[in-house]
């Protein structure tokens, strides 16, 4: 069995230069003092020299060659490792004085000449830090503006709730007509207020854990024959009518309830936005390697700016409509969790008058 080879580590080439130039320069000394030592012993012999100084030390370092030969070796051996080893302290100082910059990190780039390898992973060292750093402010900035939603989409179902309440306690002689209606309107401010609780249960369980699929074939087209079925309805109450184009034998490995709750996300989207008296359309093709689904509705054109923004998580088209319908601005958000957890993508596009949402699924086992 043939094992796989460990990766080199980046900076092994480079060691393994320093090492052979550490040894070459040391060869080469030796080279030189043993050519100084001939060319010595050389000029020696060849001149005929005046007892002085320089003649007895000549003198003396001929007869004791060995000894002076091994000083002047170890003497460059010193120099020569010092000069080697200080250089990377030097280097070690800087890189130590570089990655001391992450724990602060900003817009400057890292410069370590004559370490690119080092430079390069430390400036992605810093980028990523700046990264996670602003992540952390729109964490904290989301997390803010879940308050703020929460304040905001709960006080107002629920102040109309207790004001419909109080008159039903304390006008105990009210018409059984207004009476009705009064609960009417009291029990549709629960169950909106129901709404956004689960909304906010949902939002915060699929940031928190991670998405567990139970995946298992499924018939598209059957699953949403039965949804819209079940929207009739709604569809009715918004003056909708719903067109079905998807193949049959539209077979998804999937998990039939989470995507389920996608589709009836986009269902009742369309519900609120589409132009009375239209058609939802609702149609399926396979490319390949994919599912492609797509939900059409007539209605007013969203603008780009809004466009990009359909999938992030509060963001709602219409404030003043949502907050009547008791929309968080939170199921588009959920869609594409549960979508991107099964590998697929979902967009949104705005030509003129219309609003498309493409729902792109893997065809075949996953």
């Amino acid at each position: 069995m043939n094992r796989p080879k460990k990766p080199r580590a980046p900076g092994r080439p480079r060691a393994l230069r320093m090492w052979g130039l550490y040894l070459l320069t040391l060869v080469a000394w030796v080279t030189v003092v043993l050519l100084l030592g001939v060319l010595a012993a050389t000029l020696l012999s060849s001149v005929i020299w005046q007892p002085g100084p320089v003649y007895d030390t000549l003198t003396w370092m001929r007869d004791n060659v060995m000894l002076v030969g091994f000083l002047a070796v170890l003497a460059g051996w010193v120099a020569i490792s010092y000069g080697f080893l200080a250089r990377p302290y030097r280097r070690l100082a800087d890189v130590a004085a570089a990655a001391g910059r992450l724990a602060r990190p900003d817009e400057t780039p890292i410069e370590l000449p004559g370490l690119p390898e080092v430079e390069r992973s430390l400036n992605a060292a810093r980028e990523q830090a700046l990264r996670d750093a602003r992540a952390a402010r729109e964490a904290e900035q989301r997390k803010n503006d879940l308050v703020v939603y929460l304040a905001h989409d709960l006080k107002t179902p629920l102040t109309s709730l207790l004001g419909y309440l109080t008159l039903l306690r304390d006008e105990p002689d009210l018409p059984e007509a207004a009476r009705r209606r009064y609960t009417a309107v009291a029990l549709e401010g629960a169950e909106r207020l129901e709404d956004l609780i689960n909304e906010f249960f949902d939002i915060t369980r699929f940031s928190l854990t991670h998405l567990e699929l139970e995946r298992r074939p499924t018939d598209l087209r059957r699953m949403l024959e039965q949804l819209t079925d079940e929207a009739r309805p709604l569809l009715e109450r918004a003056g909708l009518g719903c067109r079905l184009d998807v193949p049959a034998e539209f077979v998804c490995v999937c998990d039939r309830d989470k995507l389920a709750r996608v589709f009836d996300n986009l269902l009742g989207n369309a519900c609120h936005y589409a132009d009375p008296g239209t058609d939802l359309e609702i149609a399926g093709r396979r490319e390949p390697g994919w599912l492609v689904l797509t939900f059409a509705n007539r209605g007013p054109t969203i603008p780009p700016e809004k466009l990009e923004r359909m999938f992030e998580r509060f963001f709602r088209l219409d404030a003043a409509r949502s907050s009547r319908t008791g929309n968080a601005g939170l199921g588009l958000a959920i869609a594409r969790e549960i979508v991107e957890a099964h590998g697929g993508t979902i967009a949104a596009e705005s030509p003129p008058g219309r609003v498309v949402f493409t729902v792109r699924l893997p065809d075949g086992p996953s």
